[in-house]
């Protein structure tokens, strides 16, 4: 039954979208289509590495489960055995050490200093050198004082005349040496600028200039002469070297490498493949031994336990044990009874030879207070006051 509308008469036909082709999951590369090498390789590789891998495998399980059985049973204990030892020979004896000896030695030195070099130190400063140092400060400020007055009205003025004497002296020098100045300055110009100048100009100039255009003109035959040396020397290189290197990486490297990365990847998958089968097999090997063990040793422990030694020891529980522990607890009793009867009776004779050596101990006389004990009723005979109470 076509449940499907027919299209109208003048539309477009529709047309269905294509499928996108189901895109590789992440992390995986898209499947390559493989050579005939990597077929022909893969099967016989497997199964020669699958052959070497089983016995390792298993031989990393049981290694694995015997070491499992060792941190549970051997490794663990002696793990937490040794670690209470060494808690009891190194860490205890130092926190008693600390705590016991350390701390209140270190408290009492720390009273002892504080008592015969703090206290000194601070009654030393506070009644000795401070009334010192305001004696020193209030001495320095009077000295201050005085030279404040000494500099203002003696050695102010006596400067400002030293100054003016040597700003006329000053006058006078700057006169005489600009004169020179100018002298000297005007004979330097005409002994020596002006015949460097002539000089620089007229000889070392052109000379200059002369060798600077020969240094050039031999730079660029130079620089001929290497870049030739260098183009022969870089096809004779390219020719010699690069060219049958490149043939030999080409044709010979490259096709050897691309076989040896196939035999590599080929080996690498089969011995996940081998170690996962392995790994498999070693867990069925595992099960079957440990089921064969089960019933061997487990199994038929397991029923002498529940069926012989189980009902064994209840009846020894049952005539042997209650009744030996009933009897042990009555002549406990009767004991704890006797111990105390004897101890009662050796207090008792303690007591009197004590009475019959000193006599009765002497009872206290109670006391005859004037204050009231209780608070009584009021009558109109009576006073509630202390001093005028009958």
């Amino acid at each position: 039954m076509d449940l499907q509308k027919p299209p109208r008469e003048g539309a477009e036909p529709r047309v269905e979208p294509r499928k996108r082709p189901a895109e590789p999951s992440v992390g995986r590369e898209p499947s390559a289509p493989e050579g005939c090498l990597a077929v022909a390789i893969r099967i016989p590789v497997r199964i020669v590495v699958l052959v070497l891998v089983v016995p390792v495998r298993m031989a990393w399980d049981a290694l694995v489960v015997a070491g499992r059985f060792l941190n549970d049973v051997l490794f663990r204990p002696l793990g937490r055995a040794l670690l209470w030892l060494a808690r009891a020979v190194f860490v205890w004896p130092f926190v008693g050490l600390w705590r016991y000896v350390v701390v209140p030695v270190g408290q009492a030195l720390g009273w002892l200093v504080n008592v015969l070099v703090v206290v000194p130190l601070v009654w030393l400063y506070r009644y000795v050198l401070t009334p010192v140092g305001h004696a020193i400060a209030w001495v320095a400020r009077g000295v201050g004082a005085a030279f404040g007055w000494v500099y203002a009205h003696l050695l102010t003025p006596v400067g400002h005349a030293v100054m003016w004497v040597l700003k006329g002296l000053g006058a006078v020098l700057a006169a005489i040496g600009v004169g020179v100045y100018t002298a000297v300055a005007w004979l330097v110009r005409y002994l020596v600028v002006v015949p460097a100048v002539w000089l620089y100009t007229w000889v070392l100039a052109p000379v200059g200039r002369a060798i600077l255009w020969c240094g050039e003109g031999l730079m660029w035959l130079v620089r001929m002469i290497v870049t030739g040396v260098g183009i022969a020397l870089y096809w004779i290189a390219r020719i010699l070297l690069v060219l049958p290197a490149l043939a030999l990486w080409r044709w010979i490297l490259a096709p050897v490498g691309r076989v040896l990365a196939v035999i590599g990847r080929e080996i690498g998958d089969a011995l996940g493949h081998a170690w996962r089968i392995a790994g498999h097999i070693s867990l069925f090997v595992g099960r079957f031994l440990g089921t064969l063990f089960r019933w061997i040793f487990v199994e038929p422990v397991r029923w002498v336990y529940r069926s012989v030694l189980t009902p064994v020891g209840h009846v020894v529980r049952d005539t042997v044990l209650r009744p030996a522990a009933e009897a042990a607890r009555s002549v406990g009793r009767a004991t704890r009874q006797a111990l105390a009867a004897a101890r009662e009776s050796v207090r008792q004779a303690r007591a009197d030879f004590r009475r019959m050596l000193f006599g009765e101990p002497r009872q206290p006389r109670p006391l005859d207070r004037r204050e009231p004990s209780g608070r009584e009723a009021r009558t109109l005979g009576s006073s509630t006051t202390a001093l005028t109470k009958d």
